[in-house]
């Protein structure tokens, strides 16, 4: 994949030099609530832009007119056709249709060029803002699996669990 364009935006890979762009959004507390991970140092986001440049999984998503990073999107291929889709993006870009426009064409990418049969989402069900997201994508809620995860621990070190809901949508579901 080059890059996928849509009218506001340039989905491409991450190159070693998007760590500045990346750090502001993965140094936001409020940003890596619900991710697996503390926020970032500009060291980790650094090694992580290096990281991202080398994974096929990982997408950059650009404002169009001046190249900023505002967050990124995560396609990932599992058994039988399946890819899983995941997405973060910067606080100051939230809410202004981006991570619609984004995933929408990445979507479309994955089931028109790269064959998927069917695309999951996980997301935690207290972020509203994901799960609406994907529904308003066309992705369907398959799931509640019950305390079936935990990325951080409280001060006693116990494990803070999180219910998440699971969606879908498949090929022939896609732009229906």
């Amino acid at each position: 994949m080059d890059s996928i364009h849509t009218e506001r935006l340039t989905i491409r890979r991450f190159t070693p030099d998007d760590w500045q762009d990346l750090h502001e959004y993965l140094s936001d507390e409020e940003v890596v609530r619900f991710e697996p991970y503390e926020p970032y140092s500009e060291q980790q986001a650094k090694e992580e832009a290096i990281h991202r440049s080398k994974d096929a999984a990982f997408y950059a998503v650009c404002l169009k007119q001046s190249g900023k990073l505002i967050g990124n999107l995560y396609l990932s291929k599992g058994d039988f056709d399946t890819y899983e889709l995941g997405y973060v993006f910067n606080s100051k870009y939230q809410g202004q249709g981006y991570a619609s426009e984004s995933s929408k064409a990445l979507l479309d990418y994955a089931f028109t060029q790269l064959g998927a049969r069917r695309v999951i989402a996980m997301c935690s069900t207290l972020n509203e803002h994901s799960w609406r997201l994907l529904e308003r994508l066309g992705l369907r809620r398959e799931g509640l699996l019950l305390q079936n995860v935990f990325f951080k621990t409280d001060s006693h070190g116990d494990p803070i669990w999180f219910d998440t809901y699971e969606y879908a949508i498949l090929k022939k579901e896609w732009g229906m």
